[in-house]
């Protein structure tokens, strides 16, 4: 008669079975890999630099100031003994920081461009594969291109997908990935030609050994176009576009702050495609409009079904907000409200920020009191028991701003000017951050209200 197998032999034969599976995966996709049958493209000894229409500094607009910091990058790559003669050293990688759709892809196409060099792109989600090795190697591969093609430029764009700051819980691969990129950085001299640029929206998230001296040490902030950066991407996009004379594109661009060029460029292929649409031969004021309310506040719904009560709870929703923020000194003008359903909003306000790259104890405080306007109307008129649900976004947005006035900005007097970021604080300490702000969030709702009260008609 068989024995029974008992627990430990049945667990170490799941484990061989499992040991078995991983390495039969991996070397099938090493396999596939030598074969070229991997999903990447980086895999090609033979790879090639992108052949498509030179890009130059001309045609990126809004970032003057990134732009001038690369020249110097330009004049290397044109002229290398003019930096080196004196024993100077370029740095071998230039991280492009900013939001998404600022231009980041553009400028390093545009340094290539005006110094006549090859350009290499790839993604940093390119170099991610779950069979160990396979992403070190296509790391390998592109810089070795890079050396035979030299002097070039080697874009990597959305580099935090391989660059993320380490630790213990990482996969194997991940931490050969970004190692064998560390490597290549290191394994080249600056007088080689080869100029590594790499982009990401979140320079905080990658590794210190990234982004140290000597590797991506020359960080170039490529932030949101101010006016005069508007003017001149919406003045390029629509430089094809026939404008009607009552278009006015600076008008727009006053209309845009915190646009991306990427906002703008969706704004011109928008207001185009009304005017289509409408059969005119220009684009007038009218589409110009309708399309920048499209891009920032949502396509409008009108087939949306309301009943007249749920019309009427919005406007007054609405019309709060707009009163306050009217009333409250501090507050962004009002530019725009409406009832129409947009998005997933039944209505909006919208208002127009100042050009101002920080912002004051009073204006956040105006902000909170904004958010809450459309509650507390709600309140006035209809009774605590029948305000609706569609605060829920206003209260989102103003529990962060109370929050961050207080762990990040320093703004409570309760707990002082220090930096109380998660998860450094102790439980104590989260619980009187959670105090603060639901304290801020109640002096906003009574300011609120009192301003609505005293111009309730």
């Amino acid at each position: 008669m068989q024995a029974e197998p008992t627990f430990w032999s049945q667990l170490w034969r799941s484990v061989r079975l499992l040991g078995f599976a991983f390495v039969a995966t991996a070397g099938l996709g090493a396999m596939m890999e030598e074969r070229g049958l991997g999903r990447g493209v980086l895999h090609n000894p033979d790879l090639r630099p992108l052949t498509e229409g030179a890009t130059r500094f001309e045609d990126v607009k809004g970032v003057d100031e990134a732009k001038a910091e690369l020249e110097e990058v330009v004049d290397f790559l044109r002229d290398p003994t003019r930096f080196t003669h004196l024993g100077g050293k370029l740095p071998k990688g230039v991280l492009l920081v900013g939001p998404p759709g600022t231009g980041k892809t553009m400028l390093a196409r545009a340094i290539a461009g005006e110094a006549g060099v090859p350009f290499f792109y790839a993604s940093g989600s390119e170099f991610e594969e779950m069979f160990v090795g396979v992403g070190a190697r296509r790391v390998r591969d592109l810089f070795a291109a890079a050396k035979r093609a030299a002097p070039c430029i080697v874009f990597i764009d959305e580099i935090d997908a391989i660059g993320g700051k380490r630790n213990p819980k990482d996969q194997h691969y991940m931490k050969m990935t970004l190692n064998q990129l560390l490597v290549e950085l290191d394994g080249f001299r600056p007088s080689e030609g080869v100029i590594v640029v790499a982009a990401t929206n979140f320079p905080e998230s990658l590794d210190k050994a990234l982004v140290r001296p000597g590797r991506f040490d020359r960080h170039v902030v490529v932030p949101n176009p101010d006016i005069e950066g508007r003017v001149a991407i919406l003045q390029a996009h629509f430089k094809a576009i026939p404008l009607a004379p009552d278009a006015d594109l600076r008008a727009l661009a006053k209309t845009t702050p915190g646009c991306s060029g990427a906002d703008l460029a969706n704004i011109a292929n928008a207001a185009a495609l009304k005017a289509s649409r409408d059969q005119k031969a220009a684009v007038d004021a009218a589409a110009l409009e309708h399309a920048r309310d499209r891009v920032l506040m949502g396509n409008e719904r009108r087939s949306a079904a309301l009943s007249e009560a749920a019309r009427r709870l919005t406007a007054y929703h609405e019309g709060g907000h707009a009163l306050v923020a009217l009333f409250t000194e501090g507050a962004d003008p009002v530019h725009k409200a409406t009832v129409i359903p947009r998005g997933v909003a039944l209505g909006m306000v919208m208002q127009l920020p100042d050009e101002e790259h920080m912002q004051t104890r009073k204006q956040l405080l105006a902000m909170l009191d904004v958010c809450m306007g459309g509650r507390v109307a709600e309140e006035i008129v209809f009774g605590r028991g029948n305000v609706s649900t569609g605060a829920s976004s206003d209260l989102d947005r103003a529990t962060q701003i109370a929050e961050a006035m207080v762990t990040r900005y320093g703004m409570s007097d309760a707990l002082g000017a220090m930096a109380l970021h998660a998860p450094k604080v102790s439980a104590t300490t989260r619980a009187a951050v959670e105090e603060e702000v639901k304290s801020i969030l109640g002096q906003a709702y009574g300011r609120a209200k009192s301003l609505l009260q005293r111009h309730e008609k």
